[in-house]
């Protein structure tokens, strides 16, 4: 992980495309302004992890969890695939 220090309105390059920059600083809060290509989906932690895990409860409900992904391993296998990781 890269730390970097940064004060208002300046900005990190990554990877020549995104810019992130610091819009304002207000006590503990920060405002970002990031600027990427929009093939590159931007979105908050928070939201990730909240569909992650709505994702982890319907396979438990539905009984897709590892039983389901052995069978579609073997699946693959059976159709000449390389196994999933």
């Amino acid at each position: 992980m890269l730390i970097l220090t940064r004060k208002a309105n300046q900005a990190v390059v990554i990877d020549g495309t995104t810019t992130v920059r610091v819009l304002s600083i207000d006590g503990d809060r920060v405002k970002l302004g990031i600027d990427a290509p929009t093939e590159i989906a931007v979105v908050r932690d928070e939201l990730l992890r909240e569909v992650a895990d709505e994702n982890q409860q319907a396979a438990a409900r539905t009984g897709s969890g590892p039983a389901l992904q052995d069978s579609l391993r073997s699946l693959g296998r059976a159709a000449g695939k390389a196994p999933a990781p």
